[in-house]
């Protein structure tokens, strides 16, 4: 088989869908997460039509059986948290609210060791990892409101309004964190020197938000990121001010150290606690994705730490 350019013009596409056109496996999770990662980016960026597309469609095809595995053993591994969530829409809630403290990955010691400790250098590979990792909340919430009951859908239409800046560009969320890449000279583009983890979190949001099977998943995910963000935004933050970064340059997660507090509390009584209440079978998939993202979370600090030379207990749900 054929790669088509679309595909080998992404970064590091061309080794995992060389593999792929040839049915090696893909378990060594660097190469699935590189690979699904390319997925990620070729089925969401514009393009135009090229007369390989059938050869696209069956390397899209496979690997979007890749992730499917991927995620349902993501799944597995919070399943029986999740279903001890309460099934009551005010029940779940306060659940949900829960998770900034008890949730898998807060108050990893890997935030306090950048607020104080972490030299230039270390900072600068934390924001490279962020930075390669990093899958498009904006896009997320676009992907997510799809046909969603209209409560939910006016309060991420809302949601989507603010990470777009209410329209003007120099508001605009995405920018804002190459900006800080710029700032501290730091490249875009996902290398091998980006660990898996990092993927793969970003992997768990946009699979969820791009399959339709998993909206209400994705719901829970993309909420877990706006009550959990704040705490870990501001430990960052210090870390930027303590190693001389510009205000500009840190805007990024200033902005989501106050935001998004906010954006929690909204995305739980105009998203979530209406979901449940039309349809309580709605909280186990709404756990499941919050517990799916906090768990991602979980596991890439821990690699974090080990990468910068800490220890620390293993935060994740097995």
């Amino acid at each position: 088989m054929t790669i088509p350019s679309s595909f080998r013009s992404l970064t590091r596409a061309q080794p995992a869908a060389s593999a792929l056109a040839r049915q090696e496996p893909l378990d060594d999770s660097s190469a699935l997460h590189h690979a699904l990662t390319m997925l990620n980016r070729s089925r969401l960026t514009p393009a135009m039509p090229t007369g390989n597309w059938e050869d696209e469609a069956r390397i899209a095809a496979e690997l979007a059986l890749r992730e499917g595995r991927f995620l349902e053993a993501e799944r597995a591994k919070v399943a029986a948290y999740a279903a001890k969530a309460p099934h009551d829409a005010p029940g779940l809630g306060a659940w949900f609210d829960g998770l900034k403290d008890l949730g898998p990955g807060q108050f990893d010691p890997l935030f306090d060791f950048l607020a104080t400790e972490a030299t230039y250098d270390q900072m600068r590979w934390f924001v490279r990892q962020e930075v390669a990792g990093e899958a498009g909340f904006d896009d997320l919430v676009a992907l997510t409101q799809l046909r969603m009951p209209e409560q939910a859908k006016l309060e991420l239409a809302r949601n989507y309004w603010d990470e777009m800046g209410r329209g003007k560009s120099v508001g605009m969320h995405g920018p804002m964190l190459a900006k800080l890449a710029d700032a501290m000279n730091v490249e875009h583009e996902v290398g091998d020197d980006i660990v898996w983890e990092s993927l793969a979190l970003g992997n768990v949001l946009a699979g969820l938000a791009y399959n339709r099977r998993y909206a209400f998943h994705s719901v829970g995910a993309l909420g877990a990121v706006e009550l959990t963000a704040p705490t870990r935004a501001v430990r960052v933050v210090e870390a930027l001010d303590r190693l001389g970064l510009h205000k500009d340059a840190s805007h990024y997660f200033r902005l989501h150290a106050t935001v998004d507090i906010a954006h929690a509390r909204t995305w739980r009584d105009e998203v979530l606690i209406p979901l449940v209440s039309a349809r309580p079978e709605l909280a186990v998939p709404i756990a499941e994705g919050a517990l799916m993202r906090l768990n991602a979370g979980a596991r890439t600090f821990d690699r974090y730490r080990r990468e910068l030379g800490l220890c620390a207990p293993d935060a994740q749900i097995h």
